[in-house]
């Protein structure tokens, strides 16, 4: 990951839910009190490289902030991916379900949340590929299933379509040979 990595930039840039643990002069304003304190047991929603900065900074034995599960990554969706992951639309739950994912698994140690969105990316990326191969034959479905997929499956959805055409041409033009 890049400094300039647009992907990065954005997966951080998403919201996840932050519970304040001390009282902090002066940061009522991230709650709508300005100049009040933040109180203790304050939960906030904070973009994930600003609540990962706070929950790592520890002026006492005690941290600022504890992390939970952002929403696209509950219980209830973790159940979903599980019973069918194709339909579920990513693109709802997070532009970049996946790079959030993996940043989400970078600060907790879920071995369940890491192995259903490996389940999940596999499932998913046969289908993406069997899209990819089959699309532009007019096919009403294949918007639906485009607009529920994460960026990343875009990316691959794009690379599988493109050597797709490729290989098409190429046979096509090995057959005049």
């Amino acid at each position: 990951m890049s400094y300039y990595d647009l992907d990065a930039i954005l997966t951080d840039a998403q919201k996840v839910p932050t519970t304040f643990e001390l009282d902090i002069p002066g940061l009522g304003y991230l709650d709508n009190a300005p100049g009040r304190p933040l109180k203790a047991g304050t939960k906030l929603d904070l973009p994930l490289w600003l609540s990962e900065m706070l929950a790592v900074t520890n002026a006492t034995s005690k941290s600022l902030v504890t992390i939970d599960l952002p929403p696209c990554l509950t219980p209830r969706v973790m159940n979903a991916l599980k019973a069918d992951p194709k339909s579920v639309d990513l693109r709802a739950l997070a532009q970049n379900f996946y790079g959030l994912g993996a940043r989400i698994l970078e600060l907790f140690e879920e071995e369940e949340v890491a192995e259903v969105l490996m389940n999940s990316w596999r499932k998913r990326a046969a289908e993406i590929s069997d899209h990819a191969s089959n699309a532009g034959h007019g096919s009403r479905d294949g918007v639906e299933f485009l607009r529920g997929l994460d960026d990343k499956e875009r990316d691959l959805f794009r690379a599988a379509h493109d050597s797709s055409k490729a290989m098409r041409n190429w046979m096509g033009e090995m057959k005049k040979i």
